[in-house]
């Protein structure tokens, strides 16, 4: 049996009516549309790559431990792949829309955790698919493995033909619960015996944890008695506001170039120039307030791309929306950036992650509810960065021309910002609360305009005034 990671496990068990956990995207392509039976059969084809792809979660009784992945026995891919069309022209509104309420909706949780929508009728001759597989399935650097192996490199791809496939017996209740039970047994057996430099090398890693967390205690004071903006946190509800921004990658490396820091210290300081804005039109924003966004970052190596799990840990970041000077908040973000490095430089993130398999299975699920219920105050947004492809991708023959990504919001969090680059173009999916966020579009706009005056700065040209 496959059996979740802790991570993964969390992911799960957070799933919620109001919070549905899974990420998504909109590609758009350019040509005709293909048929609804060509695109079931290239998917059928490339199951064999994705075998988690017909498996669906099955819990534990009573939770005893940490659920499985067994294969679905009514596995049909009919209900997984839809068709749907927009009125004729469809332009950029009518396709967030339409995505806005196929990404808001929950995936069912006792199939196969993904979707896939057709969706026909845009503008200019062009189609899009909207995609949607829940987090405990992938992250985002697995996800975007994913997208390369249903797509291809070479437009002229062949692709053989789906194969039949016969599900794997799924385990009985009661073997079920042995099988969590050895295993709770066993795990930390293995990692006992694993040797003399096993041990030694857990304790060492153990007390340069300790350390590394000792040293990040004053950042953490900080942040306690800093000034966040509390109002954009709250209840979420069913329904989702999504909203898309559109940059050329070159523009970030020309920022990035001429001021300093990292690409993605750029796309942040673009952001927080969008908070700003919305916060300034709420009539909630003051001179030294923040918008604290957590930051996943991936500590999947390089041998291990392609697997679908989560591997990742995540960074707390105070965007300065306060700050009216551009370059101050680059800076100051800049700091923030590399203060982390260094503490993930001393800290084995893998390690931590991997104590949460330690976790008596029942508690962990008790505890990932008990938390997303209870909501949280600390962060005001999540922001996760995900490098794309650099080449064409093509789908049946069509070329991609865009990607927008979708993360979910959850846990009082109600407000997330994914960032996907592909070719020589880095896009923004926002996805909000429907009630909390009626002014979504400002912060995308807001976005935008960040983008501008960074490009501004670095050509030397005076940069627009912040309100």
């Amino acid at each position: 049996m496959d059996r979740l990671s802790a991570t993964d496990a969390g992911f799960y068990y957070a799933e919620s009516e109001d919070a549905p956990l899974h990420v998504g995207s909109v590609s758009v392509f350019e040509g005709p549309a293909p048929s609804y039976g060509d695109l079931v059969r290239l998917l059928l084809s490339k199951m064999p790559q994705v075998p988690r792809y017909r498996q669906r979660v099955r819990r534990v009784p009573l939770d005893l431990g940490r659920p499985v992945w067994v294969d679905d026995p009514h596995f049909q891919i009919l209900y997984h792949v839809r068709h749907t069309a927009v009125p004729k022209p469809g332009g950029p509104e009518q396709l967030r829309n339409l995505a806005g309420r196929v990404l808001g909706q929950r995936l069912d949780m006792a199939k196969p955790l993904w979707e896939v929508w057709l969706v026909e009728g845009l503008e200019d001759d062009r189609w899009a698919v909207i995609s949607k597989v829940h987090h405990c399935m992938v992250d985002g650097i697995a996800g975007t493995d994913l997208m390369q192996v249903v797509f291809d490199l070479d437009p002229d791809a062949e692709h053989a033909a789906p194969r039949d496939w016969s599900p794997q017996r799924s385990p009985s209740g009661a073997g079920l619960v042995a099988g969590a039970l050895t295993e709770t047994v066993t795990a930390p057996l293995r990692q006992l015996t694993a040797g003399p430099a096993a041990v030694t090398g857990g304790a060492k890693g153990l007390v340069s944890s300790a350390r590394a967390a000792a040293s990040v205690l004053p950042a953490l004071a900080r942040q306690a008695v800093t000034p966040t903006a509390r109002t954009l946190t709250g209840p979420i509800g069913p329904h989702r506001r999504w909203a898309w921004a559109d940059a050329e990658f070159a523009e970030f490396k020309a920022a990035r170039t001429a001021l300093g820091g990292t690409v993605n210290d750029v796309v942040l300081t673009a952001i927080t120039r969008g908070f700003r804005d919305l916060l300034e039109g709420r009539g909630a924003l003051g001179a030294d307030t923040v918008v604290r966004t957590m930051v996943p970052i991936s500590v999947r190596q390089a041998g291990e791309r392609g697997s679908l799990d989560n591997r990742v840990t995540a960074a707390f970041v105070d965007l300065p929306v306060g700050e009216r000077d551009v370059r101050e908040r680059l800076a100051s973000i800049r700091r923030q950036m590399d203060e982390h490095k260094r503490t993930m430089a001393a800290v084995d993130a893998r390690s931590i992650i991997a104590m949460g398999d330690f976790m008596a299975p029942t508690m962990l699920a008790l505890g990932v509810r008990a938390s997303m219920q209870a909501g949280q105050m600390w962060c005001q947004a999540v922001t996760t960065n995900v490098p794309g492809p650099r080449v064409p991708l093509y789908l049946l023959g069509r070329r991609m021309v865009s990607a927008h990504p979708y993360v979910p919001i959850a846990g009082g969090t109600r407000i997330s910002i994914g960032i996907f680059s592909y070719l020589n173009s880095m896009t923004f999916g926002i996805n909000a609360d429907f009630d909390a966020f009626p002014d979504v579009d400002v912060l995308s706009e807001g976005i935008r305009r960040g983008v501008d005056e960074l490009v501004a700065l670095a050509a030397g040209r005076p940069a627009a005034a912040a309100r």
